[in-house]
């Protein structure tokens, strides 16, 4: 039971986190290829950091079937996450563009790079090895959030381990236990997150 839990947890979380960076990829090109559009994307950005996400769990699985759209809770639960934190690592890719030196842009724009290719060719690599440290804390931050998914009646890790307590009435086992999983989840993201600017440290 607790290992169905972790695997749909690990799931949710790969496929959010997949989702919700290629999201924000997206927010941020529109931003800077389209200046009008970025005064949108600030204030969509701005609103989503500013609600509770299980204010918004509740508005995706429970509010939307009043406009006719009905998820199962899973797909609720990933649109969720995905939404709520496209926003917060669009938010640290504008943070990491601030710090890239404005002569490595103008190079660029020497060399005829602009727009989209500009963005693919010359700034996505530094500019993810940037925010590299900051999309991994907002990496755990989803792994803990899909926590809350337990509410939808998502089987994930929290419910699997309320499940077991209340068939078996062994409760700190069942939690430690899926406290322990969730932990060594975020370690796995720290470790790859390490191993990759360890890596990125030798070939410079």
């Amino acid at each position: 039971m607790i290992l169905h839990g972790l695997v749909t947890t690990f799931e949710i979380s790969a496929i959010a986190t997949a989702c919700a960076f290629s999201a924000a990829l997206a927010f941020f090109a529109l931003g800077l290829r389209f200046r009008p559009a970025a005064r949108a994307v600030t204030a969509l950005i701005d609103l989503m950091r500013c609600v509770p996400f299980l204010l918004f769990l509740y508005l995706i699985y429970y509010g939307l079937p009043a406009w006719h759209i009905t998820l199962d809770p899973l797909m609720a639960g990933i649109v969720s996450l995905t939404l709520y934190n496209a926003a917060y690592f669009a938010e640290l890719l504008r943070a990491a563009w601030v710090q890239i030196p404005h002569e490595q842009i103008e190079a660029g724009h020497a060399f005829g790079y602009h727009g989209l290719r500009l963005l693919r060719r010359i700034i996505f690599k530094p500019l993810f090895m940037i925010a590299l440290p900051t999309l991994g804390n907002q990496t755990i931050q989803i792994i803990k959030d899909s926590a809350f998914l337990v509410i939808i009646t998502v089987e994930e890790l929290t419910y699997s381990a309320n499940e077991l307590q209340a068939t078996y009435y062994i409760p700190f086992a069942s939690f430690v236990c899926a406290g322990l999983l969730y932990w060594m989840l975020c370690l796995i993201v720290e470790f790859g997150v390490r191993a990759s600017l360890r890596h990125a440290d030798l070939i410079r």
